[in-house]
C-alpha cells in the first residue's frame, strides 16, 4: 500500500519534476494518486506507460492479450530478444517495476472488448490509447465518454502519426473527428521512433491532465509528419449529433 505522505527516497526520485515551475510537491502527489490505464502495450503503449511509471503515477493498469514477437522489437523497447513469446503484460509490468518500485503495475492478459471493456475501465482517472486497430479504439472511445473518462488517443503509420485528447463534454470524440471508421490493416508499417514521439507526447499530455498543468489538446488533432519533420494543428469541433458523445453535458 501506498504512503499518504512521499517519502525522502520518492521526493529525490522525482527532484527534477518537482523543480518544474507550477509542479511541485502537489503535483507529485496528485500523480500518486492517479490510475492510468493503457491499453495496448506495443509502439506506443511501451513509451507511454515507462515515462508515467518514471514520472511516478501511483497505479498502472496495462491491457493487453497478445504475446512478443520478433517484429515487434522494432519499437517495443520494454522488449528483448529472449522475450519473444512470453505474455507482453507480465514481461512490461516486470520491467516497469524494476524502473519504478514505487508505483503499482497491474498487468492484465486480455483483448479488450464488449464484454470486459467496463471491468478493465473501472477505476481509471485516464485512458492511454496504445491500440493498433479502430474498432477497439472506438469501444474505448465510447466507455470513456459514457464513464467519463479522459482518453488520449493517438495512432501511427510509418512516419506519421496523430494525437488528440478526449474529454468527454468538454470536446469532440473520436467519433466526432472520424465519422467513418478506417480500414484495418493486418500489418501496419511503422518506424520504430514514430510510435515514440507520440506516446511520449501521450505521457505528457497525461501528466497534464492528472496535474492540471498547460492546455490539453482537447478540440485539436496533432499531426505528426517525421519524413519531413512537421508538426501541424488541425482544430476540430464536437458534432452536436455524434452518436457517442452527442448527448453528453457540455
Amino acid at each position: 500500500m501506498r504512503q499518504e505522505a512521499l517519502s525522502d527516497e520518492e521526493v529525490l526520485r522525482y527532484d527534477r519534476q518537482i523543480r518544474v515551475r507550477g509542479f511541485g510537491l502537489e503535483g507529485q502527489g496528485k500523480l500518486r494518486k492517479a490510475t492510468v490505464v493503457v491499453v495496448g502495450v506495443g509502439g506506443l503503449g511501451c513509451p507511454a506507460a515507462t515515462y508515467l511509471v518514471a514520472a511516478g503515477v501511483g497505479r498502472m493498469r496495462l491491457v493487453d492479450g497478445g504475446e512478443i514477437a520478433l517484429p515487434d522489437l522494432n519499437r517495443q523497447f520494454l522488449y528483448s530478444q529472449e522475450d519473444v513469446g512470453k505474455p507482453k503484460v507480465e514481461v512490461a509490468a516486470e520491467r516497469l517495476g524494476e524502473l519504478n518500485p514505487y508505483v503499482e503495475v497491474e498487468p492484465i492478459g486480455e483483448e479488450l472488448d464488449e464484454r470486459n471493456v467496463g471491468d478493465l475501465l473501472e477505476g481509471a482517472d485516464l485512458v492511454v490509447d496504445g491500440l493498433d486497430n479502430w474498432r477497439t479504439r472506438f469501444l474505448v472511445n465510447e466507455a470513456c465518454v459514457r464513464e467519463g473518462i479522459p482518453f488520449i488517443h493517438a495512432g501511427v503509420r510509418g512516419f506519421y502519426g496523430q494525437m488528440t485528447t478526449i474529454v468527454p463534454g468538454e470536446g469532440p470524440c473520436l467519433r466526432c473527428i472520424l465519422k467513418a471508421t478506417p480500414p484495418e490493416e493486418d500489418v501496419i508499417p511503422v518506424l520504430g521512433p514514430t510510435p515514440a514521439v507520440l506516446g511520449s507526447l501521450q505521457a505528457l499530455e497525461a501528466i497534464k491532465l492528472i496535474t492540471g498543468l498547460g492546455e490539453p489538446l482537447v478540440g485539436r488533432l496533432l499531426i505528426f509528419d517525421g519524413l519531413h519533420m512537421k508538426l501541424e494543428e488541425i482544430y476540430v469541433s464536437r458534432d452536436r449529433r455524434c452518436p457517442v458523445c452527442g448527448s453528453a453535458k457540455s
